[in-house]
């Protein structure tokens, strides 16, 4: 009998899922709409359907012991997601207390989706062996999990460790949480369009970007137009570096982690956006800090890192 677990990392467009072993090794992964559903019982009622589907496929040598999820803004004490603004369901969401209905008889865990995937960097990671780092998901907004003394920091609520909240402009941008100045509407892939926009209207510098609408630009494009020189493209990265290096070393001065993992997909740019943040964190870091704090990519492959984060949340607590 083949032990696994349902890793699931809720997105705002759609829902990742995969059957994983003990080993990480993720056994079939696939996903469903989220964004097509307004009403959250239709959904759940979709993902437990396509769930149990792909369990069916694995053969009957398959035996669930547990659920993991990832969510926006997911409250690991309650169980519940609370006013995720990329989410169509307002409010408070009783996730686990409504999956619990299909799966009675087995541990449903949920977290935080960056905290999720701090559990996946420290079990199948780069920060296997290390008790103290910080993983920080740059998609659409800016999330992180702090993990100190081996222990994610969930905070008194559940919500600890929102460092794409952290203040970096007063009365700046407009953040998706409705507050002005985070750092997530600076530093992440919608932050650094924002960036390369405000560039494009206040200098002549020409760019082959000038020739992309807001909506067709990405992220990926800014990274390959500034490999192929691109001084507007690189000008973007070098403010963005500078933003991110920063704050992470605010964060450093908080916690004193070994190492800080960068994971999603600006962070695909690789030395594009490390090598400014790098050079500002350790420029703002306290001296005591100095030299003691690796910047790294995340170990965990880009295919199912939300999923393989997910499960591993379920797997600890089944070893704890």
């Amino acid at each position: 009998m083949t032990e696994v677990v349902i890793g699931i990392d809720v997105g705002g467009t759609f829902t990742k899922y995969g059957i994983v072993d003990k080993n990480g090794v993720c056994l079939r992964e696939k996903f469903t709409n989220t964004e097509k559903f307004t009403d959250f019982d239709l959904y759940l009622k979709n993902l437990q359907s396509e769930i149990d589907k792909t369990i069916q496929t694995l053969g009957a040598d398959i035996e669930v012991k547990g659920i993991g999820i990832g969510a926006p803004n997911g409250n690991y004490y309650k169980g519940t997601i609370e006013n995720a603004p990329n989410l169509n369901w307002k409010g408070k969401i009783n996730f686990v207390e409504k999956l619990k209905k299909f799966y009675p008889n087995i541990p449903i865990v949920l977290t935080n989706d960056a905290n999720a995937a701090a559990i996946g960097e420290m079990l199948y990671g780069g920060a296997k062996n290390m008790k103290n780092f910080i993983v920080i998901t740059l998609g659409t907004g800016l999330g992180s999990g702090i993990v100190v003394d081996g222990n994610l920091v969930y905070g008194q609520d559940g919500f600890a460790g929102e460092l794409g909240h952290f203040n970096v402009r007063d009365h700046g941008r407009e953040c998706g949480c409705g507050k002005k100045g985070c750092l997530e509407a600076y530093v992440s892939a919608t932050g650094i369009k924002r960036t390369v926009f405000k560039l494009m209207s206040e200098t002549i510098v020409e760019s082959e970007l000038r020739n992309i609408s807001y909506n067709d630009l990405t992220s990926q494009r800014i990274s390959e137009s500034a490999l192929n020189g691109d001084k507007l493209a690189l000008q973007a990265f070098e403010i963005t570096g500078h933003t991110l290096g920063i704050k992470l070393a605010d964060a450093v001065a908080c916690t004193s982690p070994e190492a800080i993992f960068l994971l999603g997909g600006l962070a695909k740019a690789g030395p594009l956006l490390l090598e400014p943040a790098r050079r500002h964190m350790e420029e703002n870091l306290f001296p005591i800090y100095k030299g003691k704090v690796k910047l790294l990519l995340s170990g965990l492959t880009d295919t199912n890192a939300a999923v393989l984060g997910a499960s591993a949340l379920v797997w600890k607590e089944l070893q704890n």
